[in-house]
């Protein structure tokens, strides 16, 4: 075969342009190529690296600043809370204050009623003591013809009232 034949002649020759070529990759791609990817993927890396490292850093900042709020948050919240319990303190106080005031007023309104009360009654009983007695001395002169003193018809009614 002539193909065969032929390859015994020509191979130093395609051994010589192989290494050539490949020599000529090697040095354009691997010498001059593949560096500057890799300056490029370690430019990248680093770059990677220092955005997580902020990334990092902020979310550290922002974990700080959420706990300072949150710190305060709670400082203000105790703060409102005594407040409103203070207010509410003095709220009780004041109303305790009005309402003794109140019943102190009605205290006396009722020590006072009382009083008209008893000089009402007192009033109505001598009223009555005195109705009683005129009836009492009309009564026994009509059934009995005598005539009563009103003397002693007052002493008869105050007996019959009190005994």
């Amino acid at each position: 075969m002539p193909q065969i034949a032929q390859l015994a002649e020509t191979w130093s020759s395609q051994i010589f342009w192989m290494l050539v070529f490949f020599g000529f990759i090697f040095f354009v791609i691997g010498r001059g190529m593949v560096p500057k990817v890799m300056a490029t993927v370690e430019a990248r890396d680093q770059q990677i690296a220092k955005d997580l490292a902020a990334a990092e850093a902020a979310r550290a900042a922002a974990n700080a600043e959420e706990e300072a709020w949150r710190v305060e948050s709670n400082r203000q919240r105790a703060e409102a809370q005594a407040v409103v319990a203070k207010a509410k303190a003095e709220a009780a106080k004041a109303s305790e204050t009005r309402l003794a005031k109140a019943n102190a007023k009605i205290e006396a309104k009722l020590a006072e009623a009382e009083a008209k009360i008893a000089e009402a009654r007192s009033g109505a009983l001598k009223e009555i003591e005195k109705v009683a007695a005129e009836a009492a001395g009309d009564i026994v002169t009509r059934v009995a013809g005598l005539s009563v003193d009103a003397k002693a018809a007052n002493a008869a009614v105050k007996e019959a009232l009190n005994g």
